[in-house]
């Protein structure tokens, strides 16, 4: 029987191994056509199994020829259950990686846990040596505290008032009215928890205590602004506040770091399809609007081609690193671009159920999704409304 994917709330519950490892196979063929020069040697990815985490381990080790450690919460295969999409993608990277002779080591587990913060510390020690460059790159909704043992939970929800907006159900191809109530403290302070700079910041305090950090090391987390459209659920919503803390935990990392001469980065990226922005009502329909946007003037990019530009044109460009008036990356330049945000904006009041597949590039949105899960369109066809 053909394996088809099976979506439920915009979430592939399964999963095409042969379409992960030809993923990661494609991002590693793009970063080896843009080698880089004095970039990261020694690279620890937390959450590098999907999205901007794999992208990001990928271009370290394939453009820049550093060895690697990735943390990630995933699966292994189980009897006749397939694992995750993430173990597919890392177990892939590891084979490549070890043909072009990089050192690389992979740990599945709770990236929040204070044990998997040590068994990585203990490898390093042992292994591997101290990092030049950590990427924190975790999306997720719950976290375990590991100093209280309480479970947090984040939610997707405006702050300042209910909100009304419209998304795609990615089953019927269709649109559909979404409404969010307004979050409450305990709402935001969850959130945050979960999503803002807490752990993050306990990594680099556990790599500093191990003396696992290199001298002018880099620490960059990655974050999302959105333009106005989107801001009443993201930026000024739970998930902008925790983004928030996330910026102004930069602070406390770059205190750590002044005794290595190291400096921590939040990056501020463009809205890619990624698990985590399928499942964030809006943003769906925005991405198909914004990706016609942008692929009809030739400057769109995807998780790899972001990667590669973080680390080409503002990490390791040979010059100081770029950052705006609040000291963050923007790689997010291109989809904030006031001619494309106007262009998207004029779609967004138009379209509508008859005109989705004129409006948008919702056939590209829905191949990026299935990618994420190793699937094609010729998966889903017969399955969505017109999508060939």
């Amino acid at each position: 029987m053909k394996n088809i994917p099976h979506i439920k709330k915009n979430i592939c519950l399964n999963v095409n191994p042969k379409g992960c490892e030809q993923s990661v196979d494609d991002q590693i063929t793009y970063s080896k056509e843009y080698p880089g020069l004095n970039g990261p040697k020694k690279v620890l990815v937390i959450g590098g199994s999907t999205g901007f985490g794999l992208a990001s381990r990928i271009i370290a080790a394939f453009s820049y020829g550093a060895d690697t450690v990735s943390v990630a919460y995933e699966k292994q295969p189980k009897g006749k259950k397939n694992g995750t999409a993430g173990w597919y993608n890392t177990e892939r990277f590891e084979k490549q990686a070890q043909k072009e002779g990089l050192a690389s080591a992979s740990f599945y587990g709770d990236a929040f846990s204070h044990e998997i913060k040590q068994e990585v510390c203990d490898y390093m020690t042992g292994n591997f040596g101290k990092c030049d460059l950590i990427i924190y790159s975790i999306a997720t909704s719950r976290r375990i505290d590991p100093c209280t043992g309480v479970l947090h939970k984040g939610v997707i929800k405006p702050v300042k008032t209910p909100v009304f907006s419209t998304t795609i159900n990615l089953n019927s191809g269709t649109l559909e009215s979404v409404a969010f109530e307004q979050a409450d403290d305990m709402d935001i302070f969850n959130t945050i928890k979960v999503m803002g700079g807490e752990d993050w910041l306990l990594w680099i305090k556990a790599l500093s205590r191990a003396d696992l950090l290199a001298d002018n090391c880099i620490t960059v987390a990655f974050s999302y602004m959105g333009p106005d459209l989107t801001s009443p659920i993201y930026r000024q919503g739970t998930l902008g506040k925790a983004k928030q803390h996330l910026e102004e935990t930069v602070s406390h990392i770059d205190a750590i770091l002044t005794s290595v001469r190291g400096k921590a980065y939040v990056s501020i990226n463009k809205a890619l399809v990624t698990k985590s922005s399928s499942v964030i009502p809006i943003v769906p329909l925005y991405i198909a609007i914004l990706y016609k946007v942008m692929k009809s003037r030739g400057v769109h990019e995807g998780c790899i081609e972001q990667m590669s530009r973080l680390f080409h044109e503002r990490l390791y460009s040979g010059t100081a690193i770029h950052v705006d008036d609040k000291g963050r990356i923007r790689i997010d330049d291109l989809e904030l671009d006031e001619d494309v945000q106007s262009e998207v904006v004029k779609i967004w009041q138009q379209v509508n159920d008859d005109n989705l597949l004129e409006l948008t590039d919702y056939p590209g949105y829905l191949r990026d999704f299935l990618g994420l899960a190793g699937f094609t369109l010729d998966d889903f066809n017969g399955r969505n409304k017109g999508v060939s």
